[in-house]
């Protein structure tokens, strides 16, 4: 069956009847959620919206981790039809304020009772509220629960449920998403029914994915990339097991053993720099078969991509390698995982090659918030590193003059809420929505990502740099955790280097190097001279323009908490430059090496 609305594949996915629709630790343990019980959790919900007066079109803001009450949530709004703005939980109360304010909320679900009291400290700045829900426990001071409105509201009957999800059309709007802000108030993405389930259907012709899976959900289902996927997990009739938090998604891989699951690149490069650390920590003969092991994977990564195994020698190293190296990193993610796949933000392709050699796919691919978010992936035997993958079917692609891509396709947004002139910006007469980014297509169709058009830096001569690549590869070393590229008409690029903590402080052990604190780490010869080596390697494949001559090591890491990082983990180059701009005037400052 195929469908038109987000309701639609909600009546789907109720006839599964799974016994694990979902999965949820509490008391020690992962407990699952029969899809007869989300069933009756929507149902309830959406009786108890219907009796608080809830319109068709009328906003509801979510803020909230993951777990079970967000599709319970999400599912009970659209099919009463209104519209659903999810709000990152980390944002502030004042940052959360606006959003709500903005969208003309007129009900929101918060999570927590810090999280509460900060919205009501910001009281005053949302009038079109009428009520807060509270998720979870704690004294709610008169404030209705969620668990309150489950257990005191009968559920719909199930004629009267499908009736109202059916009556919502594939052009109703659906959901607003309020992009990061990396500059700037957040805009509200205005996204249809049509625009998000045009998304699922055409993303999986791309996936190889089969009902009866387990899915590890992790990243925020404020971010599109994730809220889609579980679209498509509830579609297929995967069970969805909620992480406790990333913190702790290393343990929940063991204890779910899921068959997929969607990150970021930051995750995949702290697993990355674990696994270099190890190696470095052990002892010489350890370091010599890692090393081994992967040069076999260098030379088997083409039979990887397109999971085949290599006859003769080079697959009997090939297995080998995996009994001695890579099936242990491999053993880290569960022993039911098939693949994982990669967006939000570039991923590097010596990162994409190191997993792909190691036997754990990592199918890449490419989106905005304002698409839906889905525009490119790579597929199975389809994969080429280094690029974002083709079109998805019913999208169209082409690069502007100055390098810009542009997209067209039944999953573009209708536009920014209540800012036309950044809508007729951002969509032309034709329908072509502007990506901001820059990028080429090969001769196979597949994407090349190469920089943010608005990020790109220009030198003191003229020359245009794309900082995106090379903090790639700044980042490559074990020993950089972020890094930051500067050089905005200056004559020669600098990087802010923020270190892998962990592996550093493991090396200085080693090395017998004493300090007290990070600051006085950073500051000894042995670390700089270190970074010296690290710097010079990723200068020896870049042009002489684009080579790192000035660079300060910082002794925190960026955060969503502190300002540098949006929720999506893009950074903030702005507050960057604003906050340590007394660090880069003394870099240009002084002579042009450290």
């Amino acid at each position: 069956m195929s469908i038109q609305t987000l309701n639609e594949l909600f009546l789907k996915a109720a006839s599964y009847k799974m016994p694990d629709c979902l999965q949820h630790k509490t008391e020690g343990r992962y407990r699952p959620i029969s899809t007869s019980d989300l069933v009756d959790r929507v149902q309830r919900l959406a009786k108890a919206l219907q009796e608080l007066g809830v319109q068709k079109g009328d906003r509801l803001a979510l803020m909230a981790e993951n777990g079970p009450h967000w599709p319970a949530v999400d599912f009970a709004t659209l099919c009463s039809g209104a519209v659903l703005v999810p709000i990152y939980p980390t944002l502030t109360p004042d940052q959360a304020a606006y959003i709500i304010n903005d969208c003309g909320a007129r009900i929101v679900f918060v999570e927590s009772i810090q999280r509460l009291q900060g919205l009501l400290s910001q009281r005053h700045e949302m009038p079109s509220v009428t009520r807060f829900v509270l998720i979870g426990g704690g004294d709610t001071a008169g404030t209705t629960t969620l668990e309150q409105l489950l257990l005191e509201t009968d559920p719909m009957s199930d004629e009267e449920f499908e009736a109202s999800a059916r009556a919502s059309q594939p052009d109703d709007v659906a959901t607003f998403i309020y992009t990061s802000g990396t500059t700037g108030n957040p805009k509200g993405v205005v996204l249809t029914h049509r625009n998000i389930a045009s998304n699922v259907l055409n993303s999986l012709q791309m996936m190889d994915l089969d009902g009866g899976w387990t899915a590890l959900s992790f990243l925020p289902l404020s971010h599109s990339f994730e809220r889609m996927v579980d679209y498509i997990y509830f579609y297929k009739g995967v069970s969805i097991a909620y992480a406790e938090s990333v913190q702790a998604v290393a343990k929940n891989f063991l204890e779910v053993n899921p068959h997929i699951f969607v990150s970021v690149p930051r995750v995949y490069e702290k697993i990355s720099a674990k696994v270099q650390e190890n190696v470095a920590s052990s002892s010489p003969l350890k370091q010599r078969i890692f090393q081994w092991a992967v040069e076999v994977a260098r030379q088997a990564l083409p039979y990887r991509l397109q999971e085949k195994k290599p006859s003769g020698l080079l697959g009997l190293k090939l297995g080998l390698a995996d009994k001695l190296v890579f099936g242990k990193i491999k053993a880290r993610l569960g022993t039911n995982f098939e693949f994982a796949m990669s967006g939000g933000a570039p991923l590097s392709r010596d990162l994409a090659e190191f997993f792909w050699g190691a036997g754990i796919p990592i199918f890449e691919g490419y989106g905005l918030s304002e698409t839906s978010p889905v525009l490119t992936v790579n597929a199975k035997n389809r994969v080429r590193l280094g690029t974002v993958g083709p079109a998805i079917p019913e999208t169209e692609l082409r690069i502007a003059e100055d390098g810009e891509i542009l997209a067209r396709g039944p999953q573009i947004m209708t536009g920014y809420h209540n800012l036309p002139e950044q809508t007729a910006e951002a969509i032309d007469p034709e329908g072509w929505f502007h990506t901001g980014d820059i990028g080429e297509i090969d001769d196979g169709g597949f994407l090349k990502i190469t920089d943010r058009k608005k990020e790109i830096i220009v030198n003191a001569y003229g020359k245009n740099v794309a900082p995106a690549p090379i903090e790639n590869a700044l980042k490559s070393s074990r020993f950089v955790g972020q890094a930051v590229v500067i050089g905005d008409r200056r004559k020669l690029l600098a990087a802010l280097l923020v270190p892998d903590f962990d592996t550093l402080q493991a090396w200085a052990s080693q090395q017998g190097i004493e300090a007290d604190d990070v600051s006085t780490l950073l500051g000894t010869e042995q670390v700089n001279a270190l970074f010296s080596e690290e710097i010079k390697i990723v200068n020896e494949n870049l042009a002489r323009y684009e080579q790192i001559r000035i660079w300060h090591l910082l002794p925190e890491d960026f955060t969503i908490e502190t300002g540098e990082l949006t929720p999506t983990q893009k950074i903030k180059r702005r507050v960057i430059n604003e906050k340590y701009s007394a660090v880069i005037d003394h870099l240009y400052a002084g002579d042009e090496t450290t």
